[in-house]
């Protein structure tokens, strides 16, 4: 077992909270969505704010696993199993970058059909009866490991009915407590025509921004170990997948923590420490990184990397 795993093994759950501060300043700007706005809310008698979405903040941690210049997996990671799509011959997209993974339309849906059959034929068994969890997990960990933290829906009817589903064993979070609305604003400044038609990207056009300030910002980590045992896959993909939760958490906190143009913010504590259990603290990328390479070399005869070639 990876040292760092030992203090875990009667655990059911690591939870982390981690406090954030602006970059500079102390305004920022939360996420927002249609209709809605930022999304306030009340928490008895304190006014809350959500800055980061769980969506969101599983986009960024399966971004910090992925090397957008070599088109692969980053280095710590190498031999981790993955779809890989590629169109004339040159990378498209892979299912560690689409929003559902393996059931992405660019894996399933384009005139290439082997994988889909592969699928088809690895589930086959599971058409009738209860969804063998076993099964269905270890074909998972062969074609996409990260889908066993980040959840999966595989919606095809052709596949065991449209029932494979897998919930997410990591989760993440940003909110912020006791929070004041910073009204500010500005001008779109056309100094040839002021008064064009704005309609149109003329003229002078005005605009009014909210932003906050918050007495407190916290990010939260969830790492459900009981969901990552209950797949039943061993020790070893046991110790991988928890290893790579630890791994995502830690580089997206070393990494880049602005959101947004105006939601640049940064850890603001030295050591962080599980609220669950006790005392565990998160290792530093210098000491996970070659455990998680031991572990998925441990693992490398259960993964595979495959290839799809997508035309409509």
């Amino acid at each position: 077992m990876s040292a760092i795993l030992e203090s875990l093994t009667k655990e059911n759950r690591i939870l982390f909270t981690v406090h954030l501060t602006p970059a500079q300043g102390s305004r920022f700007q939360p996420t927002g969505f249609p209709d809605l706005g930022a999304a306030t809310y009340q928490a008895g008698e304190m006014s809350c704010l959500l800055v980061e979405s769980a969506q969101s903040m599983a986009n960024r941690m399966e971004s910090v696993c992925w090397d957008e210049s070599k088109e692969k997996p980053v280095a710590a990671l190498e031999g981790i199993s993955f779809v890989r799509v590629e169109q004339d011959g040159h990378y498209l997209t892979s299912s560690m970058t689409e929003a559902h993974r393996l059931n992405s339309p660019y894996i399933l849906e384009g005139k290439d059909k082997s994988f889909m059959e592969t699928l088809k034929s690895e589930f086959a068994c599971l058409a009738t009866g209860p969804i063998d969890r076993k099964l269905f997990s270890k074909t998972v960990l062969k074609y996409d490991a990260n889908a066993l933290l980040h959840g999966l829906f595989l919606a095809k009817k052709e596949l065991a009915g449209g029932r494979l589903r897998i919930s997410r064993a990591i989760s993440s979070f940003v909110e912020a407590e006791n929070i004041n609305v910073a009204a500010s604003g500005g001008v779109k400044n056309d100094h040839v025509d002021p008064k064009g038609e704005a309609a149109k990207g003329f003229g002078n056009v005005p605009f009014h921004r909210e932003e906050y300030t918050a007495q407190s910002i916290n990010a939260y980590f969830n790492i459900d170990l009981a969901q990552i045992r209950g797949y039943g896959l061993g020790d070893k993909a046991e110790d991988m997948l928890i290893l790579l939760g630890l791994y995502k958490i830690r580089a997206l906190l070393d990494g880049n923590l602005r959101f947004r143009t105006a939601c640049d913010l940064e850890v603001a504590q030295e050591t962080i420490t599980a609220t669950r259990p006790k005392g565990f603290e998160l290792p530093e990328l210098a000491a996970i990184e070659p455990e998680l390479k031991t572990a998925i070399q441990a693992c490398k005869d259960s993964m595979s990397v495959t290839t799809v070639n997508y035309t409509k």
